[in-house]
């Protein structure tokens, strides 16, 4: 399929029963968790299909999540970077300071409704430990949160707060410390106990149903979008775009704008220090095609297929798989990727501080710095819309820490 099909295409009919988009997705798991992941599709499937659970959802995410969001023109911003008007989806405004709560609300609702008593989740920036943590106090479930080492040294108010919520916090020594890792030990844990324990994944990778739910559960950000900027600016944007990482917030945002063939689709991955293995995390500018954590799809590895590390400024965004479905879209022509370096990423993070007073996540910093290429090449009359996946709270204190350093070496050098 190309991307003149497009206007024929239904993006609800993706992924077909076995999980697959295209030749991506599936389902490559040990046998032990074939079964669990079975239940958990029909489970889902069946709960998708039942008003209650869909009321139950709706007032979670008002009552508890805080939907809906604001669509916010950035208007300073604007006037600075001299080009398109720019709009911000506002996620970082969501209880927990992310996107993440709304994948949380919905599986821990699944979870309760399946008779499991016990969480666990993986994390990278924090974030989506911390919805998970802040669910599970609110429907009263034992939770055990994985989290790389190092990504525990950078998002140790997180780790904090996650531990405050009542959550077991158990660091990863294992491979690189980071989201990797956690990915694996949050595995390796449901295999062990899968008849009481689910597993809330929290991106939109790994095997069938993860992809599809994670994502259904975020749509609620693109249908939101789409009807504030018809309310705003009385028609769609010209562009959007959104960081990517496993690409949760990104194919949430996007989905309901996928037929839209006017509206151009981008994900920013992240760039790191250069696109040089080992120094990045941008997937579609050094990857191929292989199968990792449950899922075929695009990522990081060498040419024997050993897993190549990674590195990005935000650690949301340092992983070497991105979700299938992303994969399937950029293979249609139908989503567009870039990438932001650490260092435009930083400078973005500081430009909307001081412009709007909103500090970003690091993560949505990525979306960000494309913005602040992109926005100078557009019409004054076109909109970019960019989704500020989460705040920066997290992130002043290693920000603070890059940024000194950048800034020694600098007098280093006069």
């Amino acid at each position: 399929m190309s991307s003149v099909d497009l206007i024929d295409f239904d993006p609800l009919t993706v992924p077909d029963e076995l999980g697959h988009f295209g030749e991506f997705g599936g389902s490559y798991v040990p046998e032990t968790l074939v079964t669990p992941l079975a239940e958990l599709t029909a489970a889902y499937r069946e709960a998708s299909a039942d008003p209650e659970f869909q009321e139950d959802l709706e007032r979670e995410l008002r009552e508890f999540a805080g939907r809906s969001t604001p669509l916010y023109f950035a208007k300073r911003l604007t006037e600075q970077l001299k080009g398109a008007q720019i709009y911000l989806k506002r996620e970082d405004l969501l209880h927990t300071g992310a996107h993440k709560i709304n994948n949380v609300v919905g599986q821990l609702l699944l979870a309760r409704r399946m008779g499991k008593t016990r969480i666990i989740a993986e994390t990278g920036a924090g974030q989506h430990g911390v919805a998970t943590a802040a669910g599970c106090a609110r429907f009263g479930l034992k939770c055990v949160i994985y989290m790389g080492a190092e990504d525990m040294r950078r998002q140790a108010l997180n780790v904090y707060r996650m531990r405050l919520h009542g959550a077991e916090v158990r660091g990863v020594e294992a491979g690189q410390k980071t989201l990797k890792d956690a990915v694996n030990e949050a595995m390796r844990d449901w295999v062990a106990d899968s008849r009481n324990t689910h597993y809330v994944l929290g991106s939109a990778l790994g095997a069938h149903p993860y992809p599809m739910m994670v994502r259904d559960f975020h749509r609620v950000i693109g249908r939101e979008t789409r009807q504030q900027i018809l309310e705003q600016a009385g028609r769609l944007p010209d562009e959007m775009a959104a960081c990517v990482g496993g690409g949760s917030n990104a194919i949430g945002f996007f989905f309901d704008f996928l037929k839209d063939e006017s509206v151009r689709l981008v994900g920013v991955e992240a760039g790191g220090r250069r696109i040089h293995p080992g120094e990045h995390a941008a997937r579609f500018s050094g990857g191929r095609l292989g199968v990792l954590q449950g899922s075929k799809t695009w990522l990081l590895q060498n040419e024997d297929g050993q897993i190549e590390k990674t590195h990005s400024v935000s650690a949301g965004l340092d992983y070497a798989a991105v979700g299938p479905e992303h994969a399937f879209y950029r293979s249609l022509g139908r989503i567009d990727f870039s990438s932001s370096s650490d260092d435009e990423c930083l400078n973005a993070f500081q430009l909307l501080s001081r412009c709007e007073g909103i500090i970003p996540a690091l993560e949505s910093s990525h979306g960000l710095a494309y913005a602040v290429r992109r926005a100078p090449e557009m019409s004054p009359d076109q909109i970019l819309c960019i989704n500020l996946s989460g705040r920066g709270d997290k992130d002043v204190q290693e920000a603070s820490r890059l940024m000194d350093a950048v800034e020694n070496l600098r007098k280093e050098n006069e």
